[in-house]
């Protein structure tokens, strides 16, 4: 994707929450919060030099000067997000087990109980609790005796469409720790 068309789908991002934000909080009353307020200004804020700018001159002649505004460092910002999304990687990268396989396994839950999900946001860690116990559940049935696998749990709550969604993306090890044994049973099927 160009330079060009990142920064047109940035603006088009902000113009749609400038234009429909308040409306839209006024039909979803769960978004009317400071804290989905403060995420939302910081996003249409981003990059704005009213809000923050450092200047950088050149140290040879001393008269060139460029402006470079400050950004939201917000994940909801479509700009800054991906800087945030890569320093989540990097960190969980960090702390994998080098030598151990993994796979990205997403468990998402019927369109009928996503309702339930939406009126009680609290039910989301249950959803990630259960999640693990399936995998290890059926990491259990692979191997024939119960093994701890290593888990990441990320939850969304929307999917492509926007439509709200509540899914679990889950970084898990291919295989685990059996109680009967000392070693990492590995499953490379």
């Amino acid at each position: 994707m160009g330079l060009f068309r990142q920064w047109f789908d940035r603006d088009k991002f902000k113009d749609i929450f400038r234009t429909h934000w308040e409306p839209f909080k006024k039909t979803f009353s769960r978004y009317q919060s400071a804290r989905y307020d403060e995420a939302v200004q910081k996003m249409l804020g981003c990059g704005d030099p009213e809000n923050g700018y450092a200047i950088y001159i050149c140290s040879k002649c001393g008269g060139e000067q460029k402006k470079v505004p400050f950004s939201c460092k917000s994940c909801f910002c479509l700009s800054c997000a991906k800087v945030y999304t890569d320093q989540w990687a990097a960190r969980i990268k960090a702390i994998l087990f080098p030598g151990v396989a993994y796979r990205h396994t997403v468990l998402t839950i019927q369109d009928e109980l996503r309702i339930y999900f939406y009126r009680n946001a609290d039910l989301l860690s249950e959803l990630m609790k259960a999640g693990v116990k399936c995998l290890e559940d059926t990491m259990g049935t692979v191997f024939r005796r119960s093994v701890r696998g290593g888990y990441i749990v990320v939850v969304q709550t929307n999917g492509r469409s926007g439509s709200y969604n509540p899914h679990l993306h889950i970084i898990m090890t291919s295989g685990g720790l059996a109680e009967s044994s000392q070693g990492f049973d590995a499953n490379q099927k």
